[in-house]
């Protein structure tokens, strides 16, 4: 494969992310689905309406989101939507919780590396193309989360959670913590479940990564720790997998003293292995041209 194009900028505003969106050069068209995290009840990390609102109005998007599968205040429709009035969400935009109601999308992987299918919240069709804004940073369960997550634990419903989770063993929450594969076969389903995504929208799908608020944490954690790293940039491009790669990249090279703290959890869990299986499916690359703009 060629090397992937990854835009970057330091500057992190909402109108830098309209400008690193426009520097792609993929007019998102149609009904557009804007694929965030809501951030979990407590969490302090996460990016709120207000840094989202630029873009999010710049494409005439929907955000959409999927129920989880662990305790919280999101693991329910109903739960779940009164989080999104709370975070200010529904203030400001359209929301679609995409497995709101059953039954769920399933799609089939013949060439998964471990599950051959994947559940989405059905509602995923009703979109033509899609944006998917993630806050980089780091995850207890994956290492990090980026890009490749949002794709897979991210638009999956709350059973296509609990089946990626347990590599393909259950799609039941309720015995999802009993049924832990080895962390890789994990890694592995999350970028089997990634391709479906990605495949889905083929070339009407952009990615932006934004490396703020950097805790070893993900936003889904009530209770996360403090950024351990200063705020990095903001990256944009049409390959997943690159993109991801770009911002890990940029993790190990620089000189925050806090970055020991965020590569241990990432290798901790043997996150970079996610990348590596999404780049064995090939649907992106790791070669990437990083670009300043």
């Amino acid at each position: 494969m060629e090397k992937s194009k990854v835009y970057f900028t330091e500057e992190i505003t909402p109108e830098s992310v309209v400008k690193i969106y426009e520097t792609v050069g993929v007019k998102l068209q149609g009904r557009v689905a804007v694929k965030l995290h809501s951030g979990e009840q407590g969490n302090q990390n996460y990016l709120k309406p207000e840094f989202a609102k630029a873009i999010v109005e710049k494409v005439s998007g929907t955000v959409v989101e999927c129920n989880t599968a662990y305790g919280g205040a999101r693991n329910s429709t109903e739960k779940h939507k009164k989080l999104l009035e709370d975070h200010g969400w529904t203030k400001y935009f359209d929301v679609d919780l995409l497995d709101e109601e059953g039954p769920d999308l399933e799609i089939e992987i013949p060439n998964g590396k471990v599950i051959k299918k994947n559940y989405l919240g059905k509602n995923i069709t009703k979109y033509d193309s899609m944006l998917v804004l993630s806050h980089f940073k780091g995850h207890p369960m994956g290492g990090y989360g980026g890009a490749l997550k949002q794709l897979s634990i991210g638009c999956a419903s709350s059973a296509g959670k609990s089946y990626i989770h347990s590599a393909g063993k259950t799609d039941d929450q309720n015995i999802l913590w009993e049924n832990l594969p080895k962390q890789d076969k994990f890694l592995e389903s999350m970028a089997d479940s990634a391709l479906t995504v990605h495949n889905m929208f083929k070339d009407k799908i952009v990615y932006i990564n934004v490396m703020c608020n950097l805790s070893v944490d993900c936003d889904c954690c009530s209770i996360a720790e403090d950024p351990c790293m200063k705020n990095i940039g903001i990256l944009a491009s049409t390959d997943p997998i690159a993109i991801d790669q770009a911002c890990i990249d940029l993790v190990y090279n620089s000189e925050d003293p806090g970055k020991d703290h965020f590569i241990e959890r990432v290798e901790r869990q043997n996150g970079i292995h996610t990348i590596e299986a999404a780049a064995e499916l090939k649907f992106g690359t790791r070669e990437y041209e990083l670009i300043n703009i």
